[in-house]
């Protein structure tokens, strides 16, 4: 019952969606996508990974009271005296 008459193909389209279908079969490393996979696969999770390790356990959440810093090691700028 349902065919697809109704739809107008296009061949430039359909050419696109077969070349993304089949982009690994011709994937080749270059400059440029070896710059892409280093920075994706290496740079970035270890600057979140960095970035995580640097500020954990340096804040806490919980049970601070009004004009208490969160800062579990307040620097020498903050004064208790205000």
């Amino acid at each position: 019952m349902g065919g697809h008459g109704y739809v107008k193909h296009d061949p430039a389209i359909e050419r696109w969606n077969i070349m993304r279908e089949d982009v690994y079969k011709h994937f080749k490393f270059t400059p440029r996508t070896a710059v892409i996979s280093i920075l994706g696969l290496f740079v970035f999770p270890a600057s979140i990974y960095w970035a995580a390790a640097s500020t954990d356990l340096r804040w806490k959440w919980g049970g601070t009271r009004k004009g208490q810093p969160f800062a579990i090691k307040p620097s020498e700028h903050t004064s208790e005296a205000e």
